[in-house]
């Protein structure tokens, strides 16, 4: 299938097809008469993309995944530790966020219990 219908088939941009042809991890994908054709491994790899996408990984830090998911095993203690370092910056983001929402809250409790005066 071409760009255009692998984009409009899986609701993937063509701006991540783009990145994915540039990384050269086309796999099977062959340029005839200058489009790219994708087969099932590669919606496979783009899914993949996708996911690493939307949990935060940078195009940087998603190419080199990748790369390092087409070494196969050799690599899953590497591609673990991206993922951990992923989740643990992630928690502590999710932390900063709650500490925000409580000083909302105490903000708000403190407006509705009519002691904090207005800045004059």
């Amino acid at each position: 299938m071409t760009i255009q219908e692998a984009s409009e088939k899986y609701n993937i941009p063509i701006k991540i097809l783009r990145e994915y042809e540039s990384w050269g991890l086309c796999g099977e994908v062959k340029k005839v008469m200058g489009s790219w054709h994708y087969d099932g491994s590669d919606i496979e790899r783009l899914s993949m993309i996708m996911t690493l996408h939307d949990v935060g990984f940078t195009n940087d830090e998603v190419e080199k995944y990748m790369k390092l998911l087409l070494q196969g095993k050799q690599s899953e203690k590497e591609r673990l530790k991206m993922l951990n370092d992923k989740r643990y910056g992630t928690l502590d983001e999710i932390h900063f966020k709650e500490k925000q929402l409580e000083r909302l809250d105490y903000l708000r409790f403190e407006i509705q219990r009519g002691n904090q005066a207005s800045i004059k």
